[in-house]
């Protein structure tokens, strides 16, 4: 197949909802969250539609969308920092599927 010169300088990093995180094997990027951009992430979900209460698929969690995205991103900052990196108030996680593009175009 012929492609465009960026072609090969695309990526599909895919995120995960709240109820689960990549796993670190799997991270291609980490991206550090601020206690205003987490503050911001929150009321970014609390005004997006789609993530009012309640969840179309709950399971045993009890808790509003935003405190499980909120926890998620506080447990990640708190992996992070104990293998030695800096402190974050939140961490969000990414995992490289690029290879899709191979496989579907």
């Amino acid at each position: 197949k012929s492609h465009p010169d960026w072609y090969g300088k695309c990526k599909i990093l895919l995120y995960r909802g709240s109820w689960q995180e990549w796993h670190l094997a799997e991270c291609k990027a980490l991206v550090p969250l601020s206690p205003v951009e987490m503050q911001f992430k929150k009321l970014s979900i609390l005004k997006h539609q789609s993530q009012k209460d309640p969840p179309m698929f709950p399971g045993d969690d009890k808790r509003e969308f935003w405190e499980r995205a909120w926890e998620r991103n506080r447990n990640t900052a708190e992996l992070i920092h104990n293998l030695g990196f800096m402190e974050y108030e939140g961490v969000e996680v990414f995992a490289d599927y690029s290879y899709i593009f191979d496989t579907f175009l």
